[in-house]
C-alpha cells in the first residue's frame, strides 16, 4: 500500500465508525420491522457469491414451510421507490439479482431504503414471517435479528485495507459482531476468525446448460465439443466461472469481461462464435437481445452444515419463533 492511500483509508475508516458508533448508541434512528429480518451480506466489494446463497436458503425455508420475502437494494436499477420485482419485470428498472430471485418464486422489493422496501412488501404479503435483506449489512437504519457474511474463499479479504487501499468497506474486526460466516468456495487464504463464529462452507454446483431463447434443450460440456465457445460474464469475479467452464471440459475460444452489473447491449455479443455462455445472472439481463446461440448455466449452492436449520434454530432462542 503506497503513502498516498494511507489518508484516504483512514479517513474511510473514520466516517465508518462514526456512522456505526451514531447507529449504536441511537444518535441515528434505526428502525424495526414486525418480522425477523437476517441480512445475508460482505464486508468487501465485489461478488462473493451472495445470490446463490439466497436462492438456497429460498428454496430451504420453501420446503420447510416458512413464507420468506426478499428486501434488495437493486443496484443498477433506475428505480426510485421502492418497487416489487415480478418475473417479467425489466431489469433496468430492479437490477439483476433481484430477478434472479423473484423467480424462485418468493416476492421480493427493491429500494434504496430497505426499511421502505421492507414495509411495502409486508403489506403486500402479509403472511411473510421472515425477511432475507440480500445485501445491506451497511444499511445500519434497518433493524436486523442475524447479520450472515458471505466471503469469497479464493479472494479472502485481500490485503485487509479498507477502501481505497483495499477490497473492504469495513475492518476485518467486523467479524466479530456478526452471526455467521460462510466461506463459498474452497478457502486459499489464510484468515483469523473471531473465536466461536459458526462457519458454513458453500458450494456453487453446475447444472445443464440451458437454452437462452429456449428452443433447443439442456446441453452438457461434450454437446459443445468442435465449436467456437465464447464465454462472457459481467459479475464480480468472472475468473471463477471461467474456471467453471474450463472445470466441466469445455473448450473456450476467448473470455469477455465486464463489470458487475453491466448493462447489455446486442453488440456486447461477439459474432464470431458457435455458442455465447454466459452466467444467470447475466441472461435476466439479455432476454432483449433474443440472441439464438446464447447459453446460460445454472448453478446451485450447497452448504455445510444446514444453514437454513441453524437460522431458525437460533430465530426461536431469539423470539420463540
Amino acid at each position: 500500500m503506497t503513502a498516498l492511500l494511507a489518508l484516504p483509508e483512514g479517513l474511510f475508516a473514520l466516517l465508518a465508525a462514526a456512522r456505526r458508533l451514531l447507529f449504536r448508541y441511537g444518535l441515528k434512528r434505526s428502525r424495526a420491522l414486525p418480522v425477523p429480518v437476517v441480512v445475508i451480506g460482505n464486508i468487501n466489494v465485489g461478488g462473493v457469491g451472495k445470490t446463490p446463497l439466497t436462492l438456497a436458503l429460498l428454496q430451504a425455508f420453501a420446503t420447510r414451510g416458512v413464507k420468506v420475502g426478499v428486501i434488495s437494494r437493486g443496484y443498477g436499477g433506475s428505480h426510485r421507490q421502492p418497487t416489487e420485482v415480478g418475473r417479467d419485470t425489466p431489469a433496468s428498472l430492479v437490477g439483476d439479482e433481484p430477478l434472479l430471485l423473484a423467480a424462485a418464486g418468493a416476492p421480493v422489493v427493491v429500494g434504496r431504503d430497505r426499511v421502505a422496501a421492507g414495509q411495502l412488501l409486508l403489506a403486500r404479503h402479509p403472511k411473510v414471517e421472515l425477511l432475507l435483506s440480500d445485501d445491506g449489512l451497511q444499511h445500519y437504519a434497518l433493524r436486523r435479528t442475524l447479520e450472515i457474511v458471505v466471503i469469497d474463499g479464493e479472494r479472502g479479504l485481500g490485503n485487509g485495507h479498507l477502501l481505497p487501499a483495499g477490497p473492504l468497506r469495513e475492518p476485518a474486526s467486523r467479524l466479530a459482531s456478526v452471526d455467521a460466516v460462510v466461506v463459498n468456495g474452497e478457502q486459499r487464504t489464510a484468515i483469523d476468525w473471531p473465536p466461536r463464529l459458526p462457519l458454513f462452507r458453500q458450494r456453487l454446483l453446475p447444472g445443464s446448460f440451458q437454452h437462452l431463447v429456449g428452443s433447443q434443450p439442456p446441453r452438457q460440456a461434450a454437446d459443445f465439443a468442435g465449436l467456437k465457445v465464447v464465454a462472457l460474464a459481467g459479475i464480480g469475479n468472472p475468473q471463477r466461472f471461467f474456471d467453471t467452464l474450463r472445470g466441466l471440459g469445455l473448450v473456450l475460444q476467448r473470455t469477455i469481461s465486464f463489470p458487475d452489473h453491466h448493462d447489455f447491449v446486442a453488440t456486447d455479443i461477439p459474432d464470431d462464435a458457435d455458442a455465447v455462455i454466459v452466467t444467470s445472472k447475466d441472461a435476466v439481463k439479455l432476454q432483449c437481445v433474443n440472441h439464438a446461440r446464447l447459453w446460460f448455466l445454472p448453478v446451485t449452492a450447497q452448504l455445510q452444515p444446514d444453514l437454513a436449520g441453524w437460522i431458525l434454530s437460533r430465530l426461536k432462542e431469539l423470539h420463540g419463533r
